[in-house]
């Protein structure tokens, strides 16, 4: 495999990764938004306290905690996976290039 294969290789891999992350931004966005409404209402409203913190246990459940936070789950796992090519990935799936050291 030549070079060029290689570098055409790591652009298709880069994409395909910012292009995943990148599509989970907007349902990320409405989780965490949910999250902080329920969170809000929980501390500051004291007549529904009870209904927002029962909300708040049953939005746990089905993981709500992990959907606000997923592309930074899907960043953290390319990197250990690339940890093994001496490379890794930002936050947005940019591939980063270390240096090889000998």
């Amino acid at each position: 495999v030549n070079s060029l294969e290689q570098a055409e290789d790591l652009k298709a891999s880069e994409r395909r990764l910012t292009e995943y992350i990148h599509c989970l931004q907007p349902a990320t966005g409405c989780w965490r938004i949910l999250l902080i409404e329920v969170s809000v209402c929980t501390a500051a409203d004291p007549p529904i306290f009870h209904i927002s913190c029962i909300t708040l246990i049953g939005l746990f459940f089905p993981g709500i905690h992990n959907r606000a936070v997923v592309p930074s789950i899907i960043a953290a796992r390319g990197q250990r996976v690339l940890a093994e090519y001496n490379m890794s990935c930002d936050d947005t799936g940019k591939l980063i290039l270390k240096p090889y050291a000998q």
